[in-house]
């Protein structure tokens, strides 16, 4: 078998493994992980890089950790929306910008599809459960520590 047609077997498979999560209903468990902190918290977070990761989100998790999020990294900054659908757990998204900052919260009602929009350009969302900010009194303006943050 060719390099080509190795490379082009595990695409499809590696597609297919998506389109039957997506199909099934399933979330993706499965995405690369990273650590941000809150001042002394620290959060888990599975990163969602591509549009296809990004898309899918937090879809179909019926339950989620305190401690864990989903940090969608987006290319440039832009005005970032979201919505909830198929998205079981509420939520609230984070738009922070490129140092870490927080530039506003929204929070989410499952499985619905109005829109959550960042208040400018950012690109990063952080989406945790549902009082989890407001619990420990992060607003905007409060500024999270990690790797993707130290990058730009």
């Amino acid at each position: 078998m060719s390099l080509r047609s190795v490379f082009l077997s595990a695409l499809v498979a590696g597609l297919s493994l998506w389109a039957g999560a997506a199909s099934a209903g399933g979330p993706q468990l499965e995405l690369p992980r990273t650590k941000l902190t809150a001042d002394m918290y620290q959060i888990d977070v599975q990163l969602a890089t591509t549009p296809a990761q990004q898309e899918y989100g937090l879809m179909f998790r019926k339950q989620m950790p305190q401690q864990e999020g989903m940090l969608f990294v987006f290319d440039t900054p832009s005005t970032q929306c979201f919505w909830m659908k198929n998205t079981l757990l509420p939520l609230t998204a984070a738009f922070i910008a490129d140092d870490g900052t927080i530039v506003n919260l929204a929070d989410m009602a499952p499985q619905t599809t109005n829109p959550h929009c960042s208040a400018k350009p950012v690109r990063f969302v952080l989406e945790m459960n549902q009082g989890w900010f407001a619990k420990r009194s992060i607003k905007a303006g409060f500024r999270l520590g990690g790797r993707p943050f130290q990058a730009h």
